[in-house]
């Protein structure tokens, strides 16, 4: 499978995310009860953010995840941990499929650390996923994230969690 990762475009591509992020599967995106116009109010803040970034992950050239991309010292999680240089923060989230493939998420979250990794002033990615996402910790722990600790956020305790080039590559075998 080819995997190939473009900019979202909030206006076009609302329509398209928007069974996504409110799909009964996205519970932790928290975007259950948006309408279309609330998921292009948020992607048009997000691409009017200089520290936050959206992405449509292509599979084979279908649409099937979302990535973004934020810098944690000023966007996220400022405030609730000391940044350090090359803290790069990530998101992303794989569009409901009608037929599950197995591996898919893992190969989503691969490409996703693979495409953040690309960039060589990214040190260590860090995620703040929800503290009862079971299903995100292990494939979180798949790619190399080692847990830190529990933080508040304004809207969820989340699990505060780093993986660096070395851990990531320890954890996927390669090196990119």
């Amino acid at each position: 499978m080819t995997v190939t990762i473009r900019p979202l475009d909030p206006l076009k591509d609302a329509e398209l995310i928007h069974p996504w992020v409110t799909h009964p599967k996205a519970a932790f995106w928290m975007m259950q009860d948006a309408k279309l116009q609330d998921v292009e109010r948020e992607y048009m803040a997000i691409a009017a953010n200089p520290h936050h970034d959206a992405f449509i992950g292509l599979v084979d050239g279908e649409p099937a995840f979302l990535m973004e991309r934020y810098d944690p010292a000023k966007a996220e999680l400022v405030g609730l941990y000391e940044p350090e240089a090359g803290d790069v923060g990530m998101h992303f989230l794989v569009a409901p499929a009608d037929t599950p493939v197995h591996g898919f998420t893992r190969l989503v979250i691969t490409a996703v650390m693979r495409e953040l990794f690309a960039d060589p002033a990214t040190a260590r990615v860090v995620v703040e996923p929800d503290v009862r996402n079971k299903a995100v910790h292990a494939l979180n722990a798949a790619v190399g994230f080692v847990p830190e600790r529990e933080i508040q956020k304004p809207e969820k305790q989340a699990l505060l969690s780093f993986c660096t080039r070395a851990q990531f590559d320890a954890a996927v075998g390669a090196a990119i």
